[in-house]
């Protein structure tokens, strides 16, 4: 059960009642619902996450591996099991979905292998000179600086999930896809 109670949109007013409602699945979600319980911030985490969703520089392919490493690493379970069926639909596979669940980067290709280990870097705070140069070589400055955000923004959405102890709407997927969503 979560540590604090989820947001309904009748309590809320009515310019921040769609706010709870996800655009992927039509319906309120819990992340929207806790995070509801402060409208204003709701709307800043929304706009400020849908700016990273949209404008990180990276393919929907690459930003979904980013957020499900992100996810992974955090470890955010929620972010994990709400992204999985979004990489799926933009394109990811299983097999690249199961190997970032086990933490086998080393599956993927040089470009996706060097993408994830720079996430894992913002997430650990441990970006060196000569890992960024290496991003730096295949990826503009303004991507960087996408892909950073996208790690940040999701890395902060997490924890924030975390310390409000916000549960799955169905059963957890599993880190290795366990159970079908």
């Amino acid at each position: 059960m979560a540590r604090i109670d989820y947001a309904d949109a009748e309590e809320l007013p009515a310019a921040y009642q769609d706010l709870l409602v996800s655009a992927l699945q039509g319906r309120p979600v819990n992340v929207y619902s806790a995070i509801g319980n402060n409208p204003e911030v709701l709307h800043g985490m929304r706009t400020f996450l849908g700016s990273l969703w949209q404008d990180s520089g990276l393919t929907d392919q690459s930003r979904e591996l980013v957020i499900l490493t992100v996810a992974r690493e955090a470890p955010s379970p929620y972010e994990w099991h709400q992204h999985v069926n979004v990489a799926r639909d933009v394109g990811v596979s299983d097999a690249d979905i199961r190997a970032i669940g086990a933490r086998e980067y080393e599956a993927f290709d040089d470009p996706e292998a060097l993408l994830l280990t720079y996430v894992r870097a913002v997430v650990d705070g441990g970006v060196t000179d000569e890992l960024h140069d290496r991003v730096a070589e295949r990826y503009s400055e303004a991507t960087i600086v996408g892909i950073a955000g996208l790690v940040g923004g999701y890395l902060g959405l997490s924890r924030m999930l975390s310390a409000f102890d916000v549960e799955t709407e169905e059963s957890f997927v599993g880190w290795e896809l366990e159970t079908e969503t």
